[in-house]
């Protein structure tokens, strides 16, 4: 490959290339029938990863928690939550990672902590510990009629409700983003960032991970005094913290020391990976933080296309949207990177995300398949680093028509007790809630990952054991590692063959530039170009069960189709109408 200096993106990395396999650790394999998966359940099932042909994998949190929020609420840095396993259980699996010739990512969750971590256990022991100021600990805004404290300000928790937990011991309120029991940590402590770096980072270099998934990188620096957030949401008393919490002030500050923390640390020569979880951001804020010169992210997630079709107000409030607001919205990803020496992620499903075909495809039993075979070429076709989830490889759908009470997710369970109270069970807030959570929910990736079709656990636990979360029961339909494997024409052999192209191809596939929608109001129709030297890599993707017209760039003979999800002898490469969910990728050198 040679480097165009008009595009210091191009520059090769190994992070750049991997195809990154995300495991949600609760649900992945579960190797003692205790219903809960494990460090042993992964290390069992690290050759299927790598056959499949991913280059790495990152591991949701495994640390010590109170599983308030599945491992997003940690207790100790430095230690395996119990029921995943030992330490030396996840020594042994980043060994064999390594030994397999992959990397070892793991997931960095440092804008909060648990409630039982000893750090804020003696933050809350009295206002005059040492510890106090590791957190935001604010006297109540005053009493209400019936003498219950007023929180500091008019914070929204991303869960529902105030941002602020009262104190019963030291009667103050402390701040928490998200669930009751997750204190923000307060970066401004010099002594507490100190802390998390060594902590959470330091130790975890020392055993030898390869990189970090960084849990809301966004949100470490909050605005000085903690002030009002503004009104937006006229029907609530909480407004979101977004522009007192979001891309704050000394952010950037932050992140270099950050990084710096890391390069010091590792003396091995092993080039670290970094991607921040980054919410929502202008392109000029991307750049600050993916910039390689600046020492920050190497890259970072975006929620941008996962938005689409959801109320900026209220997640699960849908609203309507179109395949071309989805198309400007999954650009936004990558095309910021064009000319500059930034970097930026592909993905689609995430543990915070439904599954992408009930999502953006067809998950009716007639389209399915080739539906996800759809989303799959078109992820292998664009830029950045690719992240795919376990199970969408399988072409795993959302579960259908569950109560709300077998949702496990703190937010559903926040939100549903919240609405009910103010609204009531059988309130229209309530019916747009439940067709809200049926399609958008993250539950709906979180349920035991299907290796078998057997009952009644697929494979995920022994037969008597009862897995953590009911299982979806596709695996009734086939939707399972086995059955796929064994099937020629399943989305999980698809995969394998959109993973070896994006390979064959890396040069347009993953470092691709100057990218360029043609026929963007079409509403069925998604088709780009995109270039790398003298190569043209053409796509048209038909989000649709119609048949589909298109046309190829300027008519040219020069084109060859490289790749698609229709089987090549059904497929005249010259023909310019696509069928139902088809998606052809043809390159011109």
């Amino acid at each position: 490959m040679t480097i165009s200096s008009a595009h210091p993106e191009t520059e090769p990395k190994w992070w750049k290339e991997a195809t990154i396999y995300q495991i949600y650790p609760a649900s992945f394999k579960d190797s003692n029938n205790d219903g809960w998966g494990d460090m042993k359940g992964i290390a069992s099932k690290l050759e299927y990863i790598k056959e499949l042909g991913a280059d790495a994998i990152w591991i949701s949190p495994f640390y010590d928690s109170p599983q308030d929020d599945m491992g997003y609420d940690i207790a100790n840095y430095e230690k395996v939550w119990p029921t995943y396993g030992t330490n030396e259980d996840c020594f042994a699996l980043i060994e064999k990672t390594h030994k397999l010739g992959m990397k070892f990512i793991t997931d960095l969750v440092i804008n909060h902590c648990s409630s039982e971590h000893e750090w804020f256990k003696e933050s809350r022991s009295s206002k005059t510990n040492p510890k106090r100021d590791w957190f935001f600990w604010r006297a109540p805004k005053g009493y209400d009629a019936e003498g219950k404290p007023i929180p500091p300000n008019n914070w929204k928790s991303y869960f529902g409700g105030s941002a602020w937990t009262f104190d019963e011991k030291t009667q103050e309120f402390y701040l928490r983003l998200f669930a009751t029991r997750q204190p923000d940590l307060n970066w401004e402590s010099e002594d507490c960032r100190k802390a998390i770096y060594e902590s959470a980072v330091g130790y975890w270099l020392d055993h030898g991970v390869d990189g970090f998934r960084i849990d809301v990188g966004s949100l470490y620096s909050k605005v000085h005094g903690l002030p009002d957030a503004p009104i937006i949401d006229k029907s609530s008393i909480w407004q979101s913290s977004d522009p007192m919490t979001l891309n704050g002030p000394r952010i950037h500050e932050f992140h270099q020391e950050l990084n710096k923390f890391i390069r010091d640390r590792v003396k091995d020569g092993r080039e670290i990976m970094t991607v921040g979880e980054m919410q929502h951001a202008s392109d000029e804020t991307k750049k600050l933080y993916t910039s390689a010169s600046r020492h920050e992210l190497g890259e970072l997630f975006n929620f941008s296309h996962t938005d689409v079709g959801t109320s900026p107000l209220f997640r699960y409030d849908l609203v309507p949207f179109e395949l071309k607001d989805w198309k400007i919205a999954l650009a936004e990803l990558f095309r910021y990177i064009n000319g500059t020496d930034c970097w930026s992620t592909i993905y689609l499903e995430n543990h915070d995300q439904p599954r992408s075909i009930t999502r953006f495809g067809d998950d009716s039993p007639e389209n399915r398949v080739i539906s996800g075979k759809l989303l799959s070429v078109l992820l292998a076709s664009l830029t950045g680093t690719l992240f795919i989830y376990q199970g969408q490889e399988l072409g795993q759908i959302n579960f259908k028509d569950w109560p709300v009470q077998k949702y496990e997710d703190v937010e559903i369970r926040n939100n549903y007790k919240l609405i009910k109270e103010e609204h009531g069970e059988k309130s229209d807030q309530m019916k747009k809630f439940l067709e809200g959570i049926a399609l958008i929910s993250r539950d709906h990736a979180r349920t035991p990952m299907p290796w078998t079709h057997e009952e009644p656990n697929a494979g995920f636990s022994g037969p008597d054991a009862k897995p953590w979360f009911d299982l979806n029961e596709s695996f009734r339909e086939g939707i399972d590692v086995e059955d796929e494997t064994n099937d020629p024409n399943s989305v999980l052999n698809f995969w394998k063959q959109a993973l070896r192209f994006r390979k064959a191809h890396k040069d347009i596939t993953v470092y691709g530039y100057e990218f360029e929608f043609i026929d963007l109001n079409n509403k069925k129709l998604f088709s780009f170009t995109k270039k790398y030297n003298n190569k043209t890599l053409f796509a048209a993707l038909n989000f649709s069960s119609d048949s589909v017209e298109f046309t190829i760039p300027n008519d040219s003979a020069s084109f060859k189709l490289e790749f698609g999800n229709y089987p090549k002898k059904e497929v005249d490469a010259s023909s310019r109408t696509l069928k139902p969910w088809e998606g052809r990728v043809y390159i011109d050198e």
